[in-house]
């Protein structure tokens, strides 16, 4: 790295970059969205979409793969973008934009807690518990873009 270019990477802060992926099973008049529950701070024990941060040197689909894999045991053949979201303060650990992924699947398939997830589950999306960070927002967002397709992503 020559100084021009040090300069440049030290003048302007970097943000940390997470994926997250929201996966629907079942009709759309009965939709269920798979969580996963928090084994670590921050919102230790609350209920969250599968994700995390992705590796350098990894494709951002790729980590959503890897992030769902490890946390739910469930790997997913078609995956479709969503958005981004990074508003400032929506992590506590600091800014944080996280590229999110979704999908459908035909009906609920079994998954488990793994990694750093104490446990998964499907909940109907007319009953989500509490969840962290804006994940809230996102499964709306997302379920506006199903409803929108009508189909898989």
């Amino acid at each position: 790295m020559n100084a021009d270019s040090a300069k440049y990477v030290y003048d302007y802060p970097r943000p940390m970059v997470t994926v997250d992926t929201v996966v629907f099973s079942g009709p759309l008049d009965d939709l269920a969205v798979l969580l996963i529950r928090r084994a670590r701070p921050p919102f230790q024990h609350c209920w969250a979409l599968p994700g995390g941060y992705i590796d350098m040197d990894e494709p951002l689909e790729a980590a959503a793969r890897r992030e769902l894999l490890e946390e739910t045991g469930l790997n997913v053949s078609k995956l479709a973008q969503l958005g981004a979201y990074g508003d400032p303060g929506r992590d506590p650990r600091g800014r944080t934009i996280s590229v999110v992924y979704w999908t459908r699947l035909e009906q609920p398939v079994p998954v488990s807690g793994r990694d750093d997830a104490d446990a998964a589950d499907w909940f109907s999306v007319s009953a989500l518990p509490d969840l962290a960070f804006d994940h809230g927002a996102i499964i709306q967002d997302a379920l506006k873009q199903l409803r929108s397709t009508r189909n898989d992503p």
